[in-house]
């Protein structure tokens, strides 16, 4: 399932967008513009449908209550809105969407001043399952501190919609926790953001499914590093803990070894990226991918994603890059659609932008999305 179609009022420094998505999307904007800000909207509501202590009050509280949410510039209509249109394929969006749902939050007026639900509609086609709040939400208004979508026994029609939240990947890998992931203590986060647990994410992978995967992985590495010649995955004899390891061309045949505590920070991002994306038939956040990467690998990027998308079994899952680097953009092989975060001049709102027709026909006779996108955006071009 992809979503084709998302709204939103006061979200962070977003006051109003209404944007549509593809199978890959670009958010482009500078630092501090609000792309990390936007990726969380799918974040949040994978933390609301969460089965391990999930629900919107910790969503809520986890990011500092619903005044660091909501939106400064929100006066008129301070309530949080969320809309989200999902569908089976994105190969016509003549008809209704498969399923649509709406969140509306505000706050209690007093006492505990919680994150209550204003509104809540989910929509299957044309027809409409339940809308809150309802005769019972109004006798009991403490019911209204839960969404039904998170709640088992009430999200049946629609647990559809709740499954595909729960799914939501994010990767922002930090390689030091994947290097050294034994000195730190974040491992109680079961989404993995980080990248700690992504070695025994592979190692729990069936072990044909794997070595497929890491054959494919390999082959293209070979093309983006510099004298490597082999990558494989192995566990310890004594402790089986798993270990990636490259071997690099060496004067000694059995020399030139490395194992994941030597490498790069851009080739661990890179097999993390590539592993996700190959293993993965969910939404994927990935958060500037081009980091510590050279840029030849930046400029790979699109590519390689297609490249990976081709090789799985199963097709499907949709991906959602942020990004400000204008090398991955200047890619003749990157597709999508793109979303263009421009910032106002207090840093209060962010407006979102799709290009226009006109900036369609520059991308078509031949310009990149760097050239005729990324000025749009205010930032100094960044050469990553």
């Amino acid at each position: 399932m992809y979503v084709s179609r998302v709204i939103i009022r006061n979200w962070r420094n977003f006051t109003k967008a209404d944007v549509s998505f593809q199978e890959t999307v670009y958010l482009i904007g500078p630092n501090a513009s609000g792309k990390s800000n936007f990726l969380d909207i799918f974040r949040f509501m994978r933390d609301i449908v969460n089965p391990n202590g999930g629900g919107l009050q910790p969503a809520i509280a986890s990011r500092g209550g619903v005044n660091n949410v909501r939106s400064l510039a929100a006066r008129q209509q301070p309530q949080i809105q969320l809309e989200f249109e999902l569908r089976a394929s994105l190969a016509s969006r003549d008809t209704p969407p498969d399923w649509r749902y709406v969140l509306w939050i505000g706050q209690e007026g007093k006492g505990k001043h919680r994150p209550i639900v204003l509104r809540e509609e989910a929509h299957k086609g044309k027809r409409m399952l339940f809308a809150r709040p309802d005769e019972q939400d109004k006798a009991d208004p403490e019911r209204l501190t839960q969404t039904h979508l998170e709640q088992i026994n009430m999200n049946r029609k629609f647990r559809e919609i709740a499954s595909f939240f729960e799914q939501v990947l994010y990767l922002h890998l930090v390689p030091q926790l994947l290097k050294f992931g034994g000195g730190f203590s974040i491992s109680q986060w079961g989404s993995d953001p980080f990248g700690q647990r992504l070695l025994e994410g592979m190692e729990e992978t069936e072990r044909n499914t794997r070595e497929s995967r890491m054959k494919v992985i390999e082959e293209i590495l070979l093309k983006v590093i510099p004298n490597l010649e082999e990558l494989r995955f192995v566990k310890e004899e004594v402790t089986r803990r798993p270990h990636l390891e490259m071997r690099y061309k060496h004067w000694r045949p059995n020399a030139g070894w490395q194992r994941e505590d030597q490498f790069s920070d851009g080739t661990l991002r890179l097999i993390a990226m590539l592993w996700t994306v190959f293993s993965s038939n969910s939404m994927i956040l990935l958060e500037e991918p081009e980091l510590s990467l050279h840029k030849r690998v930046v400029e790979q990027i699109p590519d390689l994603i297609y490249k990976i998308r081709q090789c799985r079994t199963k097709p499907g899952g949709q991906i959602l890059i942020s990004t400000h680097s204008e090398i991955m953009l200047s890619s003749q092989s990157i597709d999508g659609n793109f979303l263009i975060l421009r910032p106002s001049d207090y840093g209060k709102a962010t407006s979102i932008d799709e290009p226009t027709e006109q900036d369609k026909a520059a991308m078509c006779a031949g310009l990149s999305p760097a050239d005729v996108l990324l000025p749009k955006t205010g930032a100094a071009i960044q050469r990553v």
